[in-house]
């Protein structure tokens, strides 16, 4: 069976100077969104968007992934010890970022960037979408190279089966790399795919957020479930399927409720 690589969790080392694969991963993870943003402009040109303010949107857009991505890790899975050590809240460095916190943490970035130059908040919502899972993609590799977020156990004969020597002697699913691909790339080709033509106002981000919660929810029965405040709530589920739920709900009511919309709200 295979076993974890451990590979150095520094990338790049210059002198004093060091860069870890982690934050290079969310480089590229930026570095699509720039991409993609501008690829999906130039498809869709009667939406209206500039290189600029792309760029603009990315720039919220870190404010929100890092603000609310390491809030949703102290407030969703580990409040306890966090509140016992409050100067650790500060550490991002040192890892813990929840992505249904950063997701928030985005929302609200998004909001203020629709305030702030006057498009609709699901006009921004709808044209993120799209470009939101690649960079999903690059930080479950991530999460890979450093050899964190393992799986549960897997049935040795599992030709892909893989031993976490940091963690234990017992094969494990890989399930970095299941969620790379579930809600990385397959949530990217159908959102791509999706965004590609005219859809009501809604449907885009009411598409992203069942896709992503439905992908994650089943990511999770292969993934070390990890602790948090709704981990004891019971049906054997854990934090982030419970936290998956909603939004499953919420996009689907958003699906419906912009297929009622009339023509003239599509864009």
């Amino acid at each position: 069976m295979l076993v974890h690589p451990q590979f150095d969790p520094i990338a790049i080392s210059v002198g004093p100077l060091s860069v870890r694969w982690y934050g290079l991963m969310y480089l590229v993870a930026f570095i699509l969104f720039i991409v993609l943003g501008r690829a999906h402009a130039r498809r869709r040109p009667e939406l209206g968007w500039t290189a600029e303010q792309i760029d603009d949107l990315l720039f919220y857009g870190v404010f929100g992934v890092i603000l609310g991505g390491r809030l949703g890790e102290v407030l969703f899975y580990q409040p306890a010890y966090y509140f016992s050590h409050p100067a650790e809240i500060l550490a991002v460095w040192k890892g813990g970022m929840s992505f249904h916190g950063g997701f928030l943490g985005v929302l609200v970035a998004m909001a203020l960037y629709g305030r702030k130059t006057g498009r609709g908040f699901w006009q921004v919502t709808d044209f993120i979408a799209p470009l939101v899972p690649t960079g999903l993609a690059a930080g479950r590799i991530g999460n890979f190279i450093n050899g964190e977020l393992w799986g549960r156990p897997a049935d040795p004969s599992l030709p892909w089966a893989m031993i976490f020597p940091q963690v234990d002697n017992i094969p494990r699913h890989p399930s970095q790399i299941y969620q790379a691909e579930l809600e990385g790339l397959c949530l990217f080709v159908l959102l791509w795919w999706f965004a590609a033509k005219p859809r009501p106002a809604r449907a885009v981000s009411a598409v992203f957020l069942m896709g992503y919660g439905s992908l994650r929810f089943i990511a999770e029965f292969f993934r070390n479930p990890d602790p948090g405040i709704f981990s004891g709530l019971g049906l054997g589920l854990s934090t982030a399927q419970w936290l998956c739920v909603p939004m499953v709900l919420l996009g689907a009511g958003l699906l419906w409720h912009a297929g009622r919309s009339q023509p003239t709200s599509r864009a």
